[in-house]
This record gives C-alpha cells, sequence and structure tokens, in this order.
C-alpha cells in the first residue's frame, strides 16, 4: 500500500476547476483546495453505516463518521472516487454506483484548508469487511439513534457539515 501523504491530488479553486496537483501531504500543509467524496451507506433495512476512524488517519483521528470516503485523486472523478471509497472502506465489490446528491464547499477553519465534497448515498445489501486501516469500529444504525448521538460521540467535522446539508436536502 503507498503512503496516502504522497498520493497525487487535484488541486481546484474556489469555482471546482483544476488549477494544479500536489501530493496529500503538501495539499494539507499548505491548505490547499481539493476534491473529496463522502457517501452515505444504508444498509437493506435504511440503517446508516457510522464508523469510528482508527487513530492513524492523517485527518480526524479516532472521531465517528456517518460517511465513507475520501479524497479523490489527480485525474479521478467524484463519481470514480465514490465507487471505490465506498467499496474499499466497506471491504466490498459489486457495490452499486453511489448516488450523487449535491456538492458543497467545506472549510475546516484552518485545521487543513477547505476542499470541494461531493455527497453521494448508496445501499449496501453485501457483507461488509471494513478496512483495517481506516475504521476502529463500525455498526449499521437507524437514523434516530444517529441523530441522538450527534450530541454524544465526537463526530468530523466535515461529516457532520455533510449530514446536516443532507438533511437538509431531503427536506
Amino acid at each position: 500500500m503507498t503512503n496516502p501523504a504522497e498520493e497525487i491530488l487535484d488541486v481546484v479553486d474556489e469555482d471546482d476547476e483544476v488549477v494544479g496537483q500536489a501530493p496529500r501531504a503538501e495539499v494539507y500543509a499548505r491548505g490547499l483546495i481539493h476534491r473529496c467524496a463522502f457517501i452515505q451507506v444504508r444498509d437493506a433495512q435504511d440503517r446508516i453505516f457510522v464508523h469510528r476512524r482508527t487513530p492513524s488517519k492523517l485527518v480526524y483521528p479516532s472521531l465517528y463518521d456517518m460517511f465513507v470516503g475520501g479524497v479523490v485523486g489527480a485525474g479521478e472523478s467524484y463519481d470514480e472516487a465514490a465507487l471505490r471509497e465506498a467499496e474499499e472502506e466497506l471491504g466490498v465489490t459489486g457495490l452499486p454506483r453511489p448516488e450523487p446528491l449535491f456538492r458543497f464547499l467545506y472549510d475546516s477553519g484552518g485545521v487543513v484548508g477547505k476542499w470541494w465534497s461531493a455527497v453521494y448515498e448508496v445501499r449496501c445489501t453485501l457483507p461488509v469487511r471494513p478496512q483495517v486501516e481506516e475504521v476502529a469500529w463500525h455498526a449499521f444504525l437507524p437514523e434516530a439513534e444517529v441523530v441522538e448521538r450527534l450530541g454524544e460521540w465526537t463526530w468530523v467535522p466535515d461529516g457532520l457539515a455533510a449530514f446536516e446539508r443532507l438533511r437538509a436536502h431531503r427536506g
């Protein structure tokens, strides 16, 4: 497995237009705008896949998330990244193509800059075997329980922002 810090990412502007490329470590260190895919995964009972990130994650280690996903690689589309990231993190193959819902520019408030966040949803009826490098704990939880846990668990801020926008998007 390659070092995630060395992965090459597209650098984009405030309009999500590619303006260059750089290694992930440089993108984070310089606070350059890049792209990420966020995929909400639901099972056959409509429960949401929730997990706690591993302590070794470069950004937001050991925090909870209600999305799988990650950075979009250089030259990769959001749609390609969404399917790749979902299958990798869930440990499955043959997942349906995630459905794109909307995008927004997330500002981390100086933690690691800004990133365009493409939000997707997908139904996973396959048995999951989450990637041990990414996922320390996981469960499929009813949405009501996820909402109840918002004030109890420490969530990744970008996932929380995406979740709030997704709930508003659904009305």
